[in-house]
């Protein structure tokens, strides 16, 4: 089963953009035809040059209405290029989801595009994507637990260790040879994508 890790495991990589040389018409256009509330803007090599936003087509459109309102002539048509905000935010592909989401919460950002390492345009994470890691099914993440857990076991020494998962709540019960690797197991549980908590009834076993 595939483990949720990265943003390229989560983001949609249809993307819809529009070029430097877009219209208002055209960008307007685009967004209500796919719903979108931001859109990418692409260089010629197909970088993602800026982020053209409802919000500065809004700007816009204030600026208009002041300057037809002071006797202004009207301006030339202005292009995405021209509108967008720059330099983007952008996420690589290979960011961890955790990463990911702490950036979108400074900005905020709604949607971040995400990027290959020469800044070509791959796909858009949204907040949505971000949050599908916490409808993993419960088998998946015990699935992952245990095979984390049983490599950190190993070396450790005997143990018995199981693993319950119900609704995103991890219990983690048994033996372990000493308190310090009971501390470690949980902390590896809470950091496994899709968990919401984590409870430890892990012993530690006495002497013989």
């Amino acid at each position: 089963m595939k483990h949720l890790r990265t943003v390229n495991d989560v983001m949609t990589h249809a993307v819809v953009s529009v070029d430097r040389e877009a219209t208002v018409h055209d960008i307007v256009g685009t967004m209500r035809r796919w719903g979108f509330s931001a859109l990418p803007v692409l260089s010629a090599e197909g970088r993602v040059a800026g982020v053209v936003s409802e919000a500065d087509l809004l700007a816009k459109a204030a600026t208009d209405l002041l300057s037809k309102a002071e006797g202004a002539e009207e301006s030339h048509t202005v292009t995405a290029g021209q509108l967008m905000t720059a330099p983007p935010a952008t996420v690589p592909k290979d960011a961890t989801i955790a990463g990911a989401a702490r950036l979108m919460a400074r900005g905020p950002f709604k949607r971040l595009p995400v990027v290959d390492d020469d800044g070509g345009l791959v796909g858009v994470v949204s907040r949505g994507d971000l949050l599908k890691i916490y409808l993993r099914p419960d088998g998946d993440i015990a699935e992952e637990l245990r095979e984390l857990l049983t490599a950190q076991l190993i070396p450790a020494g005997p143990a018995v260790v199981h693993v319950h998962v119900d609704h995103g709540v991890v219990q983690l019960e048994g033996e372990v040879p000493n308190p310090t690797l009971a501390d470690v197991l949980v902390r590896i549980a809470r950091a496994v994508p899709g968990v919401v908590d984590v409870t430890s009834r892990l012993h530690t076993q006495l002497p013989a």
